[in-house]
C-alpha cells in the first residue's frame, strides 16, 4: 500500500483496519439504509478515503470489515466447528471455547473493548433487542438458534463479556451416551424402561452438566403415537420425535411490551392435547404450573433444574415455589404426587455422567424426601426397591 493510501485512510489499528474506518463505515450504511454487501461496504470504503485504494487492499478491508460487520465476526470460525459447544469472550484478548473437554483458549482477539461492544450490539440488534448504557444485559436466541448473553462494561467491571451457547440438532442417542461413558451401569437401560413406564422425572445438574443432551435423548424415546408439548425459556430442545411441539418464551421489545413468560407458556400447553408436557429449564414460578399439570392425568412429564444433588432438588423447588407465592406445604404436597425420579448430572474435568438417580418419597411429616436408587450405575437401597415397584406397577421390567 502507498504512502499516499495510508495517509488517506489512516493509521491501522491492531486488528489491521485503519483507526476509526468501522465506525465511519457503519454510519455510512446506516444513513444509506444499505445491508454491509460487499459492493455497498466497497463503495463506503472509498467515499471515506480521497486517495485510490489498490485492489488488493480492497480486497483485504473488505474481508476485515465483513468480519466485523457481519454475523459473530472473528467468533464465526469458533461458532461453525461441529465440536463446540460454547464460546465466551471474557475481554478482547481473552476468547475461550469449549468443545467438550473443557474451556481452552482460542487463537481470536479484538482490537479492542469497542470492538467487543460493537460485535454484542449487532448480535442484539439482529434479533431486535435492545443494549446499550440504559439496558446493559441480554439475553437472546439468534436466528440460528445460538443462544447470546451478554453483558457491557462498566457494569461488567472487567470489560465487556459475550456467552454463546451452540444450540446443535441431537447427536447423541441413548446408546451413544452409554458408548461414552455419561450412563454408567444399568442407566441406560433404566431411562428406557422410566420412558415406557411413563414416569415424570426430572434432571438435575449444573450449568453444562448435560442436562437439555441427556432430556433430548430420553425424549427421542418417547413412542411416536405420543405427542409431546416443549416450554422453554430459550429454545434449546430439538428432540428427533415425529410428534413435537415446542413453544418458546418471549421477552419484552423496547418498548416494554409483547411478553410472553413460562407460566402462561404451560398453561396453554395444557390446552394443546398434550401426552407429555416437557419444561425446558424449571427456573420460578412456572414451577407450580408444572407440578399442577403433572397431578392432573399428564404423565410422563419432564423438566430440568438447577440443583448441586438429589437431595438438594426438594429445596430448589421450595425456592422457586415461594416466588409464585406457595408455601412450603403446599410444594411438597404438589411435588409428591408429580414426580416420581430424579435425575443428577455431573461434569468432571469436562466428561459429563449420570452420578445419581433418585425416588422420591413423603415422610409422615409430609415433606418429599429422595432416596438414592442407582449410584454410579449400582442399585442402591432404599430407593432401589421403591422404584422396582413403581416400575412394576406400570408393568415395565426393572432391569436390576
Amino acid at each position: 500500500m502507498s504512502t499516499a493510501e495510508l495517509n488517506a485512510i489512516g493509521t491501522k489499528t491492531v486488528d489491521g483496519l485503519p483507526a476509526g474506518l468501522v465506525e465511519r463505515v457503519q454510519a455510512r450504511l446506516a444513513d444509506e439504509r444499505a445491508e454491509p454487501t460487499p459492493a455497498s461496504l466497497a463503495r463506503a470504503v472509498r467515499g471515506e478515503q480521497a486517495g485510490l485504494v489498490s485492489d488488493a487492499e480492497m480486497l483485504r478491508l473488505l474481508h476485515l470489515l465483513q468480519r466485523e460487520l457481519v454475523g459473530a465476526g472473528p467468533l464465526a470460525p469458533l461458532l461453525a466447528d461441529p465440536d463446540t459447544t460454547d464460546v465466551v469472550v471474557n475481554g478482547p484478548d481473552d476468547v475461550r471455547v469449549d468443545r467438550g473437554n473443557g474451556w481452552q483458549r482460542a487463537d481470536v482477539r479484538f482490537a479492542d473493548e469497542a470492538a467487543v461492544q460493537r460485535l454484542a450490539r449487532r448480535l442484539a440488534t439482529s434479533v431486535d433487542r435492545r443494549l446499550d448504557e440504559a439496558h446493559p444485559y441480554v439475553d437472546a436466541r439468534l436466528a440460528d438458534g445460538t443462544r447470546l448473553h451478554a453483558v457491557l462494561a462498566p457494569v461488567a467491571s472487567s470489560g465487556s463479556c459475550l456467552s454463546l451457547r451452540v444450540l446443535r440438532p441431537v447427536r447423541h442417542d441413548l446408546d451413544q451416551l452409554a458408548a461414552g461413558g455419561a450412563l454408567p451401569g444399568i442407566c441406560e437401560p433404566l431411562l428406557r424402561a422410566i420412558i415406557e413406564a411413563r414416569l415424570a422425572f426430572l434432571i438435575s445438574g449444573g450449568t453444562g452438566s448435560g442436562k437439555t443432551t441427556l432430556l433430548s435423548a430420553m425424549l427421542a424415546k418417547v413412542p411416536p403415537g405420543e405427542r409431546i408439548v416443549t416450554v422453554e425459556d430459550a429454545e434449546e430442545l430439538r428432540p428427533p420425535h415425529p410428534h413435537l411441539v415446542r413453544l418458546v418464551a418471549r421477552p419484552p421489545n423496547v418498548e416494554g411490551a409483547g411478553a410472553v413468560d413460562l407460566r402462561e407458556l404451560v398453561r396453554q400447553a395444557l390446552r394443546m392435547c398434550p401426552d407429555r408436557i416437557v419444561v425446558g429449564e424449571v427456573r420460578g414460578a412456572e414451577v407450580i404450573d408444572l407440578l399442577t399439570a403433572l397431578n392432573t392425568g399428564h404423565d410422563g412429564g419432564a423438566g430440568t433444574v438447577h440443583a448441586n444433588t438429589v437431595r438438594d432438588v426438594p429445596a430448589r423447588m421450595e425456592a422457586l415455589a415461594a416466588t409464585g407465592g406457595v408455601p412450603r406445604e403446599a410444594l411438597h404436597s404438589q411435588l409428591a404426587g408429580a414426580i416420581a425420579v430424579v435425575l443428577h448430572l455431573r461434569r468432571d474435568d469436562g466428561v459429563r455422567r449420570l452420578v445419581e438417580v433418585g425416588v422420591l418419597r413423603r415422610r409422615q411429616d409430609g415433606q418429599v424426601q429422595p432416596d438414592p436408587a442407582v449410584l454410579e450405575g449400582l442399585p442402591v437401597e432404599p430407593g432401589a426397591s421403591h422404584l422396582r415397584e413403581l416400575l412394576l406397577s406400570r408393568g415395565v421390567a426393572p432391569p436390576w
